[in-house]
């Protein structure tokens, strides 16, 4: 009987948000300098790139080696751009993203684990629609500096793919023998800038 409170802590514990702990350092997503792009096969010949123009994320982590961060990451869908309108009303759509139902892509690591010099692992949970897989970024980190204003900078490339079906992003237009105009893949490249919180 006595275990059950300090369970309950610990799950408590866990479950904080990441501003919770006044002896963690902080890293805020600079949006000046991050951009999160997709890449996307059209008709077997050519790739279509595109972008979200609207996202937050923070960072947290008491290593300077980054492996114990803890990452939380959001992206309004609504701001999808490939700087083509009536291609990017058609993301926006039931047939893509559905933004009016679903506004927000969403993910959570889980671990962010050193894999060699200057890369990392970063697993978590995405979350596109009303679906949400656990994914696997293959990450290389640039370097840590402090800027002429005395900001303490940091820098990450991220990289996926994945397939647009398993989220629920189920357009298809037959193309060709066994092709759709579309391809199922999709590549993820996400370039983070953050800042420390001072």
């Amino acid at each position: 009987m006595k275990r059950f409170p300090l369970l309950l802590i610990a799950a408590l514990f866990i479950a904080m948000p990441l501003s919770a702990s006044a002896q963690t350092a902080i890293w805020k997503v600079d949006k000046a300098h991050t951009s999160v792009k997709f890449e996307v096969e059209h008709l077997t010949v050519s790739l279509v790139a595109g972008q979200f123009l609207d996202f937050d994320g923070a960072m947290i982590s008491d290593k300077s080696d980054f492996t114990d961060a803890k990452i939380d990451f959001t992206v309004q869908t609504k701001s999808v751009n490939t700087n083509v309108e009536k291609r990017d009303q058609h993301l926006r759509s039931p047939d893509f993203f559905d933004v009016e139902k679903y506004p927000q892509m969403s993910f959570k690591n889980i671990a962010f684990k050193k894999d060699s010099e200057g890369r990392y692992v970063l697993a978590g949970d995405l979350t596109i629609k009303d679906v949400t897989k656990p994914v696997v970024f293959d990450v290389t980190y640039w370097n840590t500096v402090l800027d002429p204003w005395g900001n303490t900078r940091t820098g990450f490339r991220a990289k996926l793919k994945i397939n647009r079906f398993d989220y629920h992003i189920n357009y298809r237009q037959p193309f060709g023998k066994n092709a759709l105009d579309v391809a199922p893949e999709a590549n993820i490249i996400i370039d983070t800038e953050l800042t420390k919180n001072k």
